[in-house]
């Protein structure tokens, strides 16, 4: 990778290079757990407010000006036990709950060696950046969990800034922090929606979609220009990118290439 090809390489965090989702069922198996065993409620009720918080998690608009992460959170559990079990509010419960369920998910996130190697040896040819939405205090303590900093020049975490994915200032920012244009960088991610959509926004030279289940996205999605089942095919795709920049042709019309 040259003077006149890509130069930079930005990775979005969770389910890209660490899998949250994995992580978060471990955790909310070990609320459940505890839930019964200690709390001695029933598995459907244990499941019921498990399954109210994740619905809270997905639909969560968080101010951190009005309210920290950490109270918002313990009212999702506060709010999912009492509208599951009833009675008068728990908060103490909430609370441990919540601290249970951040806990195991962070112990669980881990980035794995083989991801690890490829970082590594991508890092020797370009600079690397984490660029990763999601509240401040939550982000960072995941970043640290998984003990990813290493690997990058950069880390941007959107809720440090004043757009997130997909927003392009946020693209633009990570390029004015390594010293690269747009059209020398790319993006790598699992959604469609920020990464993707974000990288076309910026006009980054080319979005990789990491596609684990290889599933056909909606119609009316965005389209990536490369699309890989495992992070590890990275490299592949970016060797691929510099022939087609050698030969003049990385900018053609024509959709997806999948791997």
């Amino acid at each position: 990778m040259g003077v006149h090809g890509v130069k930079a390489v930005f990775f979005d965090l969770d389910n890209t290079l660490v899998d949250t989702a994995a992580a978060g069922r471990r955790a909310i198996e070990e609320v459940v757990k505890a839930l019964r065993s200690k709390h001695h409620c029933g598995e459907g009720d244990a499941r019921g407010i498990c399954d109210k918080v994740q619905a809270k998690l997905l639909k969560e608009c968080h101010d951190p000006a009005k309210m920290c992460i950490t109270e918002l959170r313990i009212s999702h559990w506060e709010e999912a036990i009492q509208e599951t079990i009833g009675g008068e509010a728990n908060r103490s419960l909430a609370a441990e709950c919540y601290f249970l369920w951040k806990a195991t998910r962070l112990r669980h996130l881990t980035l794995a060696e083989d991801t690890r190697g490829m970082l590594t040896e991508l890092r020797k040819a370009v600079r690397l950046l984490l660029l990763t939405n999601g509240d401040r205090q939550t982000q960072r303590e995941k970043i640290e969990a998984c003990a990813c900093q290493p690997y990058f020049d950069a880390i941007v975490v959107g809720g440090e800034q004043k757009e997130e994915k997909p927003a392009p200032s946020i693209f633009h920012y990570c390029c004015d922090l390594l010293g690269v244009q747009p059209a020398e960088c790319v993006m790598v991610g699992d959604s469609l929606d920020t990464d993707i959509q974000g990288g076309l926004n910026a006009g980054l030279r080319a979005t990789v979609w990491l596609n684990k289940s290889m599933a056909a996205p909606a119609d009316a999605s965005p389209v990536p220009h490369y699309v890989i089942s495992s992070v590890l095919d990275l490299p592949a795709v970016l060797q691929k990118i510099e022939h087609k920049v050698k030969l003049g042709t990385d900018r053609a019309a024509g959709g997806t290439e999948a791997r």
